[in-house]
């Protein structure tokens, strides 16, 4: 699969169809890892915005210094979202990931602090709850991908801090996003979290549903499918102008 300068337009929308048309996650993660060499200039040939969107959005809404933020960014793949983290001024980034051809290339930016070989999912997340200021998942919510039943594994996020995901609105995702919706809505009923915003941003994407997360002494979480998600403690934070 591997090419000197990726693909042309119709052949990356074609890989990407293959993707999210893989039912089972074994199958995806190591199409994932024979992609990874062209990955990165694959998403710049679909001029994919996803990363960008949702640092914005974390950047806006979260409060206090950005160089001092811990975040923790689940299934990073080559590292796109840390590149946009790294822009505005975020330095501690930690990062997870399922498939090792990606993790080697995300290592080689050396944009991370630390990384992790982790499906989200299979196994609990390498960390305490109430750790990271942020939590963000870019890309990765969709059916055989990043369950609805994970979600709850977010309680990584400290109380007060954010957590940033992001899905797609194509056909072929509609039923995921609607339970995800779903299931972060039971959350915010039940005092988990508080949503802060949510951006439709055209092109089969969707970006963040803004919420609190509120201390671990309340409900569980559920599962849920979700766009773009922020959380962040009782008190609202004010969006930097």
């Amino acid at each position: 699969m591997a090419q000197e300068e990726g693909g042309s337009l119709p052949e990356v929308r074609a890989r990407v169809r293959a993707a999210h048309g893989i039912p089972d996650l074994a199958q995806k993660l190591h199409f994932c890892y024979r992609w990874a060499p062209d990955y990165d200039q694959d998403v710049a040939t679909l001029q994919y915005r996803a990363p960008h969107l949702t640092v914005d959005c974390l950047t806006q809404a979260l409060p206090g210094p950005l160089h001092s933020a811990l975040i923790l960014d689940v299934a990073c793949g080559t590292g796109l979202v840390a590149a946009e983290l790294r822009a505005p001024g975020f330095l501690q980034l930690h990062g997870v990931d399922g498939i090792p051809g990606m993790l080697e290339h995300a290592r080689a930016h050396g944009l991370y602090q630390h990384l992790s070989l982790f499906t989200l999912g299979q196994e609990p997340l390498p960390s305490p709850e109430r750790t990271f200021n942020a939590v963000l998942i870019v890309g990765a919510l969709s059916d055989s991908h990043v369950p609805c039943n994970a979600i709850p594994e977010l309680r990584v996020t400290k109380p007060g801090g954010l957590v940033c995901l992001t899905t797609r609105t194509n056909s072929s995702n509609l039923q995921y996003k609607e339970a995800l919706e779903a299931s972060l809505d039971r959350l915010e009923q039940a005092g988990a979290w508080e949503r802060l915003v949510a951006w439709p941003v055209g092109c089969g994407s969707w970006l963040p549903s803004s919420w609190r997360w509120y201390p671990a002494s309340l409900p569980r979480m559920a599962s849920s499918p979700v766009l773009s998600t922020c959380t962040e403690s009782r008190r609202r934070p004010r969006l930097r102008k």
